[in-house]
């Protein structure tokens, strides 16, 4: 055996392996491990430390059970898990199919139109401040690293109000194209990496509440009423327009786009009508993998307060 490996080996038959695996990988056991580790770039704890941890063991036959229940949990938050996988892979079909027309919807036929973002929009750039300049005070503000983290496509103002970032600042030195209205759709103009380079958000502000584009944003803002707003929040994120940001794309370690640039790229716009019906059907999809995403979070909490009580005898089973 290595050096950086310690070797344990069951001294007693009635030791169930599978409730050892369940104490190996609790909290219990890694929070002891985690105080006794030292050491500045690697951190280690020594054979005599690990014989010294301590865990609660009851008989036999309630180790078997324990991990049984366990393990009953874990199939569940995998079956949960494979099933999300499964529904965004189709998601995501059928937004390939219904974005590039190959599938069109009963009750909708015609030719769709090319336009450029250009014909469709126009540009402008944020308002800059720092993230330490942000707070729970002033008005709300539109971080262009909350767009980076962000796994949606929208900001629903009124919804997530109180987690916006506020920047407390008189509102009349904010120019009226960095103030972001319903419909306004917010792109970064730098990223890291190449799929941060088309990433943005939409914005649902019905109630024209102050929200202020930030640093490193370009705001696209209607020319036209040729596209509606919850379609916007698909037609961005096809492989094929995902490409020309990319095509545009300008820099090494960081790339970056221009407004000029961002306003070349091209998407097919069917009328107003189908892209609704269309855009209705992607966000129920959406809806039913944000529950079933609840669902396994949910699933995973539940399963760390039975390891924390199951493992420590708070709770034990009939």
């Amino acid at each position: 055996m290595g050096q950086d490996v310690c070797l344990l080996r069951k001294k007693h038959p009635s030791l169930s392996t599978d409730y050892m695996q369940a104490l190996f990988r609790s909290t219990i056991v890694n929070r002891q491990l985690a105080d006794l580790m030292v050491g500045s770039t690697f951190k280690r704890a020594n054979v005599q430390q690990i014989r010294n941890l301590t865990v609660a063991l009851p008989e036999y036959a309630e180790q078997e059970a324990i991990a049984e229940a366990l393990s009953d949990a874990d199939a569940l938050i995998e079956s949960l898990a494979q099933l999300l996988v499964k529904k965004r892979q189709i998601k995501q079909g059928t937004l390939q199919e219904l974005l590039t027309g190959k599938r069109r919807l009963p009750g909708f036929d015609g030719e769709w139109q090319l336009k450029t973002l250009a014909d469709l929009f126009n540009f402008s750039g944020g308002y800059s401040a720092s993230r330490d300049q942000l707070s729970s005070n002033g008005y709300c503000y539109l971080h262009y690293g909350d767009i980076h983290t962000s796994s949606k496509t929208f900001i629903d103002v009124h919804a997530e109000y109180q987690q916006i970032p506020k920047f407390d600042v008189a509102l009349k030195k904010i120019g009226v194209t960095s103030l972001l209205e319903d419909g306004d759709v917010v792109f970064v103009d730098a990223s890291e990496d190449d799929e941060g380079t088309s990433k943005h958000v939409v914005v649902s502000n019905p109630d024209k509440v102050p929200f202020i584009s930030g640093l490193h944003t370009i705001v696209a803002k209607s020319k036209t009423g040729e596209l509606a707003h919850l379609y916007r929040r698909y037609c961005f994120q096809m492989p094929e327009v995902k490409a020309q940001f990319l095509f545009f794309a300008v820099g090494t370690k960081v790339s970056g786009i221009s407004k000029r640039n961002i306003g070349k790229i091209t998407i097919q716009v069917p009328p107003v009508n189908e892209q609704t019906a269309i855009a209705t059907i992607l966000c129920d999809m959406d809806a039913d993998i944000a529950a079933l995403e609840s669902r396994l979070a949910k699933a995973r909490h539940i399963k760390q307060g039975m390891m924390q009580q199951l493992l420590t005898g708070k709770i034990r089973l009939v």
